[in-house]
């Protein structure tokens, strides 16, 4: 039997492609194992974020497989038509936020011939008989790039539970501040988005150091980071008005 020859074009080719057809199976289960640890974390902060916009402080020391259980055993989750129809047989994870916003006009009206699809989450009592708490995503565009939150309201689909915000890149230090339980909690003030029946939301004003206790639809603002309030506050308005027919639907239940 003669020795393979290690020098020869044939064993440098066939080595080289089985090292290469490896390297290709390696990165591709790698790949694979990162992008679903990837989703379950997209998943855990979306479920996160919504658990904070209702519950807040009770839930920022809890562990990630804590935050898991309670959202399984505490939310309902279900997607509307700006009509206020329930969507059956489509699921919240399949609704991209991204693209249902790019659906709309900048005025916040839908284009034509468009179809918007709306998640919604409702946060049940302890004792899973009652919602507690309805929680709405929202999207939209601040200075610099797309911001998003999770709007929570009260059983009463008036009276504001708590605002989770984020952002993609607003400016660090101003804008950027969004994110701050400090900001964010100015909106857990007994804050309510109806004046009678008119929808009016909650506005974040220009300037900082203000005191709006006696004002149910506003709040203090961020120094500096004017464009971005005027952001969240059409982010807001805009989402408020397409979830406006679900609203008034389970108000009048």
């Amino acid at each position: 039997m003669s020795k393979l020859n290690k020098n020869s074009s044939g064993y440098i080719f066939g080595f080289a492609l089985a090292v290469i057809l490896g390297c290709g199976v390696l990165l591709s289960t790698v790949s694979h194992a990162l992008s679903e640890r990837q989703y379950m974390e997209r998943e855990l902060e979306r479920k996160n974020f919504i658990l904070k916009s209702a519950l807040g402080e009770e839930i920022v020391d809890m562990s990630k497989p804590d935050i898991a259980a309670m959202y399984e055993n505490r939310v309902k989750e279900s997607v509307v038509t700006p009509e206020g129809k329930v969507v059956e047989g489509v699921a919240v994870t399949d609704i991209n936020l991204r693209k249902e916003y790019k659906k709309l006009e900048k005025d916040g009206s839908i284009k034509a011939g468009e179809e918007v699809r709306l998640p919604v989450y409702e946060v049940m009592n302890a004792t899973g008989d009652q919602v507690e708490y309805y929680v709405f995503p929202t999207y939209g565009f601040g200075l610099w790039d797309n911001i998003w939150g999770y709007l929570a309201l009260k059983g009463d689909l008036n009276t504001v539970q708590g605002y989770v915000l984020d952002h993609k890149g607003e400016t660090p230090g101003l804008g950027a501040r969004i994110t701050e339980d400090k900001v964010q909690n100015r909106y857990r003030q007994e804050k309510t988005i109806f004046d009678g029946s008119e929808l009016v939301a909650v506005t974040m004003m220009k300037g900082e150091g203000n005191d709006y206790s006696s004002n149910a639809h506003a709040i203090d603002g961020m120094s500096g980071a004017t464009l971005t309030a005027d952001g969240v506050n059409n982010m807001m308005n805009t989402y408020l008005n397409l979830y406006l027919s679900f609203i008034n639907s389970k108000k009048s239940n």
